[in-house]
């Protein structure tokens, strides 16, 4: 086992969430949190019309109106400082707005529980350590959250020619 000092830790978190920027390649990108303003910020000097928007990491709820559907939303430094009601609030707005994309890095906390991530539609992606304990990135993806079920199709139902028609 090696020892990592916080430059390494940090810099491993820095590299995921750059890697996932790099994969998405988004266009708006939403940030909240100093990890995650700074990953996107070295990405918005690098690429031609992206658009970034920042929250306040004391409020994020207020300033969360967005005009437009956010493509990738990077949290960090954000979730363990505020209520949970507050925190989840944000994951449920960014997700309910229709962002494509949205990772979390949060540090261990005893508001915050697989469970509450996994409830939000979240995946554990990836563990990373430093010297101050553990860091877990979570993912949520649009396009992956809801998969095809085999019996959802007009040949399971019970009235196959309303497939469609009627909406309840």
């Amino acid at each position: 086992m090696t020892n990592r000092t916080d430059n390494e830790s940090s810099s491993t978190a820095r590299e995921t969430l750059a890697r996932i920027i790099d994969t998405s390649s988004p266009a708006i990108l939403l940030s909240c949190g100093s990890l995650a303003t700074e990953v996107s910020r070295i990405w918005q000097k690098h690429q031609e019309d992206v658009d970034v928007h920042t929250l306040d990491t004391s409020d994020p709820n207020a300033s969360l109106v967005l005009e437009r559907v956010v493509d990738l939303a990077l949290i960090t430094d954000t979730l363990e400082h505020l209520p949970h009601d507050e925190g989840a609030l944000l994951l449920g707005q960014l997700r309910n707005y229709g962002t494509h994309q949205i990772a979390v890095v949060v540090g261990e906390t005893p508001d915050w529980a697989f469970t509450d991530f996994i409830g939000l539609g979240f995946r554990r992606h990836a563990e990373l350590e430093n010297d101050n304990g553990a860091l877990t990135l979570y993912t949520y993806n649009l396009d992956t959250y809801n998969h095809k079920r085999a019996w959802n199709n007009p040949e399971n139902w019970a009235n196959p020619e309303m497939w469609g028609k009627a909406w309840w």
